[in-house]
């Protein structure tokens, strides 16, 4: 680590000087020092914290974005006037409002983590930079280690290709094993009798 040097460095210094004011003056730098690496760079847990919080407010938007989806295409459908005889697009008019109803709450399925993700972007405002900064290396290092998606099948899909579950650190070396394991099953498939 290289604060490790800097503060023995730093206590030497001290020693050598003797006096009061250099002491606290050299220490001081070496703490703002310390303090602006620290400001710079955001630590793996933290991050993967900060994105598991990231995903639960997406989701906890979603829910209530679903429900006013569904209620207000109930609502405006619900009020439009059905004639049994004039079918829509060649669809029995109840059945195709009922369609629309459901398009809506998927609609707002959709809308839902975009709002979340932009009610969540407000309140983490400060630290922006370095949780984009983060997300690029991240994102690297995902790209870098999951398996190639070509070997799949709808039987044996790829484990969480995009790494979007993963909210911890032991979370993402248990990521990196099921890719290995997956990367093994499709390079040798096992044989049955």
């Amino acid at each position: 680590m290289p604060t490790r040097p800097l503060f023995n460095s730093c206590r030497s210094a001290v020693r050598s000087t003797g006096s009061r004011s250099s002491q606290s003056l050299i220490l001081k730098r070496a703490n703002s020092t310390v303090s602006e690496a620290a400001k710079e760079s955001l630590p793996w847990p933290d991050y993967l914290a900060i994105r598991k919080g990231k995903r639960r407010w997406e989701m906890a938007v979603t829910v209530p974005c679903v429900v006013a989806g569904a209620a207000g295409g109930a609502i405006y459908f619900g009020s439009l006037e059905m004639d049994a005889s004039k079918p829509i697009m060649g669809i029995d008019p109840f059945f195709f409002f009922g369609g629309a109803t459901l398009a809506c709450m998927g609609a707002g399925y959709l809308v839902g983590p975009i709002i979340g993700s932009a009610c969540w972007r407000l309140t983490h405002r400060r630290t922006m930079a370095l949780i984009e900064a983060r997300d690029r290396e991240f994102h690297k290092r995902i790209v870098k280690n999951r398996v190639d998606p070509t070997a799949q099948s709808a039987t044996n899909p790829v484990p969480d290709f995009y790494g979007e579950k993963i909210g911890s650190l032991h979370q993402y070396r248990q990521w990196l094993r099921d890719q290995a394991k997956y990367k093994r099953k499709s390079e040798w498939p096992e044989d049955q009798p």
